[in-house]
């Protein structure tokens, strides 16, 4: 019997022909769909893995297939497949929206021991889990996504998302990382695999951010791949143009009516704190919560 939250007999016929069959190196897997229900639920209600009811299997196997889809790229590959079915049929709405949100982190997700960089999980962001010498020894937090902002520790979510409010691939960095900083690594990871094996599709029509990304180079790196983008100009830089008069160049273009529709993003992240696991951090590495997030942002995609 179903309770609250798990998959539907229609949402596991999307995804039963894409999970891993056979057996693992440890014995035959367990049921896949029973697993995948006890993630939702600990998505849902940020539970700890040792308090998962006991019709969902052993926590320890729910909370390793976890680990192991957020390390090899499963729960990615999944939010591409369903994503690249909408493409195909013309559900998704490429006038894009890119904002970022913070988590804040619960205490227990720190003090995750110190791995080396060669250590890593393969499919972490570069972006996300960068460190450099300094913050390597602070800790090793850094390379967590876990960072020091005015709410203490907390990790932030980049992401960007389409005209009906659904979040395409994402990253995370640590909180006090900035915006501007993470766009074009956003704009790289948009990759929607296209239909008979063809190209993925990861250029959208349009592109809107409010003033965090309004930098020269982030309207460089648009306009060179020809994309129309809409971000308001920062207060101090249109000052200093006018201030140059003739020679401070003519303003960005700014539609008022697109901009309006920025708030897709926000209503994007909406629905991806609406899961407790994910409003909160609780996840010690960096590559588990970033699992855990596209986890959420599959359901999101299953569910629209």
């Amino acid at each position: 019997m179903l309770s609250r939250g798990d998959l539907t007999g229609d949402e596991w016929a999307v995804l039963e022909s894409l999970l891993p069959r056979g057996n693992n190196r440890c014995g035959r897997w367990r049921d896949h769909r029973q697993v995948i229900n006890g993630i939702i639920h600990r998505l849902g209600t940020g539970c700890q893995w040792r308090q998962l009811p006991a019709r969902f299997g052993p926590w320890r196997t729910v909370y390793t297939r976890h680990m192991l889809w957020s390390a090899d790229g499963t729960w990615e590959r999944l939010l591409q497949h369903v994503q690249a079915v909408a493409d195909s049929k013309g559900n998704i709405d490429w006038d894009i929206n890119i904002d970022s949100t913070s988590i804040r982190a619960h205490q227990h997700s720190a003090g995750a021991p110190t791995t080396p960089l060669a250590c890593r999980a393969p499919n972490a962001s570069k972006e996300g889990t960068r460190t450099s010498s300094d913050e390597a020894s602070a800790g090793g937090a850094q390379h967590e996504a876990l960072g020091r902002s005015r709410g203490g520790l907390s990790t932030k979510v980049h992401l960007s998302a389409d005209g009906k409010c659904r979040p395409l691939p994402l990253l995370v960095t640590p909180g006090q990382r900035a915006d501007c900083t993470q766009f074009e690594a956003v704009m790289d990871k948009i990759r929607v695999p296209g239909s008979n094996m063809g190209r993925p599709r990861k250029l959208p029509d349009s592109v809107s951010a409010d003033k965090a990304y309004s930098n020269s180079l982030i309207r460089t790196y648009l306009c060179r791949r020809g994309i129309l983008h809409v971000i308001p100009e920062k207060t101090d830089t249109k000052s200093a143009r006018l201030r140059r008069g003739s020679h401070g160049g003519r303003p960005p273009g700014f539609d008022p009516a697109r901009y309006k529709a920025r708030n897709t993003v926000e209503r994007a992240i909406n629905k991806i704190k609406q899961y407790r696991g994910v409003a909160t951090r609780y996840d010690k590495r960096g590559y588990i919560f970033l699992g855990t997030v596209t986890a959420a942002v599959l359901l999101i995609w299953l569910r629209s």
